[in-house]
């Protein structure tokens, strides 16, 4: 299918949009963004990956730039180098969740952040008038330097002082703490079970073996974890951990082998953060970022803690800016992923993992334990294709749906009362509507959700 072109960059199926001179113009049209200096890279894993990384940094050089490539690494890890360096702006080739015939490219600022709507813009009119420069460096200085990440990264975090590492690595090796890790063989491969390691955790790999090839649909959610759960059973192990192929989101499993859902990621992440004193400062207040679509639950949880919640239209970028607007000590997605400003702006598993460890280490929980220690509710996500543009479908909505308790900055969001609400929206990166329901109770979810799926399905 043609590129589809979003505020988290661009993906398409091999045998359609992506082709090579059009990833080369794209290229190097944000190279043409960008102040002079350096670009970092680093890919997934998948196959494609190896083509894509060459023409991505041949582009590069034909602009009159260097390259710092990290080869395969996760996308949080390409944030955190082009943030930390000296570089100007950073590319992730990854299609993230999708599945293995798709593949794209995630742009960043100098800041490790994904483009922000005035940024894509910028970027883009540039793309579409074609206005682009290749200014070759004349002298052929341009080169690519290549850098070992891995423990780069996890330096980053467990040498950060907001963690007590020793006491963490004396609690996992005292329980022969035994984690099952299932990296679907890309960019957390190496990166997960070292981290794990260097925490005390002895560490059953299950798909890690770097080569991009998923071993099942990539997607980590329940219904494509099963033999992650079944491993965790197998091997008698306290937890089980999923991440997707660049390594972003994070999903977790107890130790019975049942997976607790990812939107208790973020719910975790923010517990840990809030019962953390080192990350208190005058930098941050207490209030946690997420987006529309993110479960109840933390705001229950906020409350438990004298903290508020900001939320924002869908997308990495979009959560950020509400982060720094409101100076939030944590935020992220409720798809898994976990953004801590004290250590980079950027949906990262990685620390997702050293904050599920540490509350586990001071609570002394089971995983099962921790999960159901999390306030209680149930949500049921679905999605429908279209074939018309998402826009209109929405428009109708709120229309329908007006002088309700709606929120329309991204798509529309319905709070029936305080414990109820659904969220439609069209997806940032595939030809679909998304429809999310959330309650305390099972039933009235189902009802829920399926009273709005009519409802939609009446709109296509």
């Amino acid at each position: 299918m043609p590129i589809i072109r979003s505020i988290s960059g661009i993906r398409a199926t091999l045998n359609d949009g992506l082709r090579p001179d059009i990833l080369t113009k794209y290229v190097a049209a944000y190279c043409n963004t960008l102040p002079e200096g350096n670009i970092v890279v680093g890919r997934d894993g998948r196959p494609s990956g190896r083509w894509i990384a060459d023409l991505v940094c041949s582009t590069i050089i034909a602009c009159g730039r260097n390259v710092k490539y990290l080869d395969i690494c996760p996308t949080p890890t390409v944030q955190l180098l082009t943030e930390k360096t000296d570089a100007v702006g950073g590319i992730s080739i990854t299609a993230s969740h999708n599945p293995e015939m798709w593949n794209g490219l995630k742009f960043l600022n100098r800041e490790g952040v994904f483009l922000d709507k005035e940024e894509n813009e910028k970027f883009w009119i540039l793309f579409d008038v074609d206005d682009i420069d290749y200014s070759e460096n004349p002298n052929n200085k341009s080169k690519i330097d290549k850098i070992d990440s891995v423990q780069l990264h996890i330096d980053s975090i467990v040498n950060s002082g907001y963690f007590d590492i020793s006491a963490i690595k004396e609690y996992f090796l005292s329980k022969k703490y035994k984690v099952v890790v299932d990296a679907v063989n890309a960019s957390g491969s190496i990166f997960v079970p070292r981290l794990l390691r260097e925490l005390g955790c002895d560490v059953v790999e299950l798909f890690t073996d770097n080569s991009g090839v998923f071993p099942h649909t990539p997607e980590p959610i329940t219904e494509n974890l099963v033999i992650l759960s079944q491993s965790v059973i197998d091997n008698n192990a306290n937890l089980g951990i999923a991440v997707d192929p660049d390594a972003d989101r994070l999903v977790i499993i107890d130790e019975n082998g049942l997976p607790i859902g990812e939107e208790k990621t973020i719910a975790i992440a923010v517990k840990s953060v809030l019962e953390n004193q080192n990350f208190k400062s005058d930098n941050y207040e207490k209030v946690i970022s997420v987006n529309l679509s993110t479960s109840g639950m933390i705001e229950k949880i906020a409350l438990q803690y004298n903290a508020t919640v900001e939320r924002s239209a869908v997308g990495e970028i979009n959560v950020v800016d509400k982060m720094k607007v409101n100076k939030s000590i944590i935020g992220g997605e409720g798809s898994g992923g976990v953004i801590l400003p004290h250590i980079h702006y950027g949906r990262d598993s990685l620390v997702g993992i050293v904050l599920l460890l540490d509350l586990v280490s001071k609570t002394k929980n089971s995983i099962s334990e921790l999960s159901n220690s999390l306030p209680i509710v149930f949500i049921i996500k679905g999605k429908v294709e279209v074939s018309r543009n998402p826009k209109l479908v929405i428009d109708k909505l709120i229309e329908k749906y007006r002088g309700m308790n709606i929120n329309t900055e991204d798509g529309i969001r319905i709070v029936l009362n305080n414990d109820d609400w659904v969220h439609i929206r069209g997806s940032n990166t595939e030809p679909i509507v998304r429809i999310i329901a959330e309650s305390n109770t099972e039933l009235r979810t189902r009802e829920l959700f399926d009273e709005f799926e009519t409802i939609l399905q009446e709109y296509l």
